[in-house]
């Protein structure tokens, strides 16, 4: 898959998010997505899966099958999870087994018969997940996804995403948690000033900085650094 020349802004008028990037993705890469907060990373996982369409350039070789999954999952539909996942088995052409395995595997069997409007957050990005993995994607797209999961299943994701690309699928995912940061043979793309860079060599140095805070307002800290592309480390 390839990202030539492309351009992207959300009107006419409107600002560049994107421009000029040039990306190539081969079967079996995992890439993560850094940047600051608004810099246009969710915007070019999009274009990546394909549901907005470049203003300017081209998107060449997208796979057949892709599985995206947004940073906030659209829970005002109107079905339980079970029927939305069986719903969405159908289009994909699998079983509706599909689903229910993947459930036992994220610790979500006991969401099936709820609706989609009464889940939490965390509960929400699991069914999100899980509609992405329904059929084998070529392209997995995450956006965010370690955002809400209980333990478990945070540490089950590398694996998931690690046995996607063994399968010659490409993985992309956008991270502010840093999970991926070990992951073996990952790439790091980083956005900023609407350019995308690739920065598959040697990382650049780095400096560490001792912060104290509050203990009432370390999480919310925390959570600002992440945001714009900190990695942070707790202690104490």
């Amino acid at each position: 898959m390839r990202l030539s020349e492309v351009s992207f802004r959300y009107s006419r008028r409107g600002p560049w998010v994107l421009r000029d990037v040039e990306l190539s993705l081969g079967p079996g890469t995992v890439a993560e997505v850094t940047g600051r907060n608004g810099a246009g990373k969710s915007t070019l996982l999009r274009l990546l899966a394909g549901i907005v369409p470049a203003s300017r350039g081209s998107v060449t070789g997208r796979p057949a099958v892709v599985g995206y999954a947004p940073d906030v999952f659209p829970v005002d539909q109107p079905f339980t999870v079970s029927a939305y996942l069986a719903h969405l088995a159908g289009i994909r052409r699998v079983p509706r087994s599909s689903g229910t395995a993947l459930a036992e595997r994220l610790n979500a069997t006991h969401l099936l018969g709820l609706p989609l409007g009464d889940l939490s957050k965390g509960s929400a990005q699991k069914i999100g997940l899980i509609q992405a993995l329904l059929a084998p994607p070529g392209l997995l797209i995450l956006d965010e996804p370690f955002a809400g999961l209980d333990e478990q299943t945070r540490a089950e994701l590398p694996s998931i995403i690690g046995e996607v690309a063994a399968g010659g699928g490409a993985v992309v995912v956008s991270d502010h948690q840093n999970q991926l940061r070990e992951f073996p043979g990952a790439v790091r793309w980083l956005v900023e000033g609407g350019a995308v860079s690739v920065q598959d060599g040697d990382r650049p140095r780095r400096a560490v900085i001792e912060v104290i805070v509050d203990a009432a307002d370390a999480a919310e800290v925390e959570q600002k650094l992440r945001a714009d592309g900190h990695v942070t480390r707790r202690v104490g």
